[in-house]
């Protein structure tokens, strides 16, 4: 059962959220580096791939035990789910924004993205 916020409970998560997803993009852009200054090719710095995987993993997992629901790695786009007049909807966050602000329906992704 999906657990629901409101945009309260949302941004009062966040310092609980924001720091995971600093964290997990960080993770993110770091395993990017080592990829592509191995040209994807397995060498001694691979060693470090299956680690920053598993952290990413770690990451994801405790936002997901909140009941947050990661969009993308990158950018840090995260989704809280709520309800608006008996309807799902997803309250929508990126790093860098300072509070919850942003909604859309399930189906309409970052691009959908309205302001509450």
């Amino acid at each position: 059962m999906a657990r629901y916020f409101t945009v309260s409970e949302a941004n009062a998560l966040l310092p609980t959220v924001r720091p995971l997803v600093e964290r997990m993009v960080e993770l993110r852009r770091e395993l990017g580096r080592r990829q592509e200054s191995t040209g994807g090719a397995s060498t001694n710095g691979g060693a470090f791939e299956p680690r920053l995987r598993a952290e990413i993993a770690v990451c994801v997992g405790e936002l997901e035990r909140l009941g947050v629901q990661v969009k993308d790695l990158d950018t840090g786009l995260v989704d809280f789910p709520s309800l608006r007049d008996g309807e799902e909807i997803l309250l929508c966050w990126r790093l860098g924004e300072g509070d919850v602000a942003w909604w859309h329906m399930p189906d309409g992704g970052f691009a959908g993205r309205q302001p509450l």
